[in-house]
């Protein structure tokens, strides 16, 4: 897929980040969780976290790999976007822009309701591996894959 990137081509551009989508597949590929290669190059996983702030606490971790990866990068900018209507959304808004500034990675984090919906109008790098978000995106980057890469975990084919 041409439109995909590799790690090394975000340094110096803006890189906007679907963040429950890349931070749950991260958490699953970490945990050990089943993660899979799809025929589109993308890692996806089939856990679903929209109950009781679930998601947002297996985010924050995840949201230390993530966020370590964009610091080697040195992305210009870094734009974090959560769904609002996830319980806790706003507190891990702060955890990641407090886990950001110690990186020293220039950005925001905000929490919009319409997420997808952004990441397909804006011009920037999309790091998702949403399906809808990559067919109306320019370029994307698996970040989960490229965590999968570095740390020599094999997912599963499918």
């Amino acid at each position: 897929m041409s439109k995909a990137l590799r790690l090394h081509s975000l340094r110096g551009r803006v890189v906007f980040v679907d963040g429950y989508n890349a931070s749950i597949t991260t958490h699953s590929l970490l945990a050990g969780y089943p993660v899979y290669l799809c025929d589109d190059g993308f890692l996806r996983d089939t856990r679903a976290f929209f109950r009781g702030g679930s998601a947002s606490q297996v985010a924050a971790g995840a949201f230390a790999e993530i966020l370590d990866l964009l610091a080697l990068a040195r992305p210009s900018r870094v734009q974090v976007l959560l769904d609002q209507q996830i319980s806790r959304s706003g507190e891990l808004a702060g955890e990641v822009r407090s886990m950001m500034a110690a990186r020293c990675l220039p950005g925001a984090v905000r929490c919009a309701r319409d997420v997808d919906h952004q990441l397909k109008v804006c011009d920037s790098i999309i790091a998702t591996s949403d399906g809808n978000v990559i067919d109306a995106a320019s370029s994307v980057i698996d970040l989960p894959g490229e965590i999968a890469r570095g740390q020599c975990i094999r997912p599963l084919l499918v």
